[in-house]
């Protein structure tokens, strides 16, 4: 299948020239390094359909209209079930590119067991000020307390100011388990170096300080998924790395379409490579 993409011209990034046809590309492009950690998941879209000039929105719902390859899954929420989005194949994820989308954010959960999560994720937020270095050394110290309780785990640039520590586990734990791991394990860090870390979202205690966003383990939590662009001014990347890739970088947003687009094609194994064979068992 061909997907036609219309208003190909259309800029999508303010303070760059791609436009949705490049957006297209890239996907199509990077579609081998990204599926596997998207496909077969709940999610959550940011449409942007008047592309660079216009204003943003998410979706997490699914509609007829988002394509013949962009399936629907029952979800139960509080006050009945709801049909999400989610796709099996790079079809489905340029059916959403026809219809403006520019990030994709899955659930930590695949759908045949969406109440088992298989991905955590750590969100290391900085507050504003906050150099780079510390933004590295946070990341590298959060992989080595996961290591200290038998926890592998893998990184990525946000494609905005921090960075993501992703930890796959076995799916045996629900939400609520799972949820409050990654609470207790933020906690403690801020336990350890308060003058370093917090774990709650008040912005007015922020300052100075680095977000241990641990609140994306939530049931109905998204995260944007690797090789996802971002809806920001230049069109950066959310792009995973190996560990001893990452002290090579100089920010969140290092990658941008062209650059991304240039490292997918170089690479020859995934920077993940066996994330999908790590059933990490929580110590709860």
């Amino acid at each position: 299948m061909s997907t036609h993409i219309t208003h190909p011209d259309r800029r999508m990034f303010a303070g760059s020239p791609y436009t949705k046809a490049d957006v297209a590309a890239y996907y199509r492009d990077v579609a081998r390094w990204m599926l596997p950690e998207l496909v077969r998941r709940p999610l959550s879209l940011v449409r942007c359909p008047d592309g660079a000039d216009g204003e943003c929105f998410f979706q997490k719902h699914h509609a007829a209209a988002l394509g013949r390859h962009v399936h629907a899954i029952a979800l139960q929420q509080k006050s009945g079930t709801e049909d999400y989005l989610y796709v099996d194949s790079l079809d489905g994820v340029l059916e959403l590119v026809q219809m403006n989308a520019v990030e994709f954010h899955p659930w930590g959960a695949r759908i045949d067991d969406p109440e088992t999560p298989d991905r955590l994720v750590f969100d290391l937020d900085p507050a504003p000020g906050i150099a780079w270095p510390q933004i590295i050394d946070a990341a590298r110290t959060v992989r080595d307390r996961l290591r200290q309780i038998g926890l592998q785990s893998f990184v990525r640039l946000s494609g905005g100011k921090g960075l993501h520590v992703v930890v796959p586990i076995a799916r045996e734990h629900g939400w609520e388990e799972a949820r409050h791991f990654c609470e207790s394990f933020a906690r403690a860090m801020v336990a350890q170096a308060p003058g370093t870390y917090i774990a709650t979202m008040s912005k007015a205690r922020r300052e100075g300080l680095i977000f241990i966003d641990w609140l994306r383990n939530a049931r109905g939590a998204t995260s944007v998924t690797s090789w996802s662009l971002r809806a920001r001014a230049g069109a950066p990347v959310a792009m995973p790395l190996r560990w001893d890739e990452l002290g090579r970088i100089d920010r969140a947003d290092a990658f941008d379409l062209s650059s991304a687009r240039q490292r997918a094609k170089r690479l020859r194994k995934d920077p993940w490579d066996g994330i999908d064979r790590m059933a990490q068992r929580l110590p709860l």
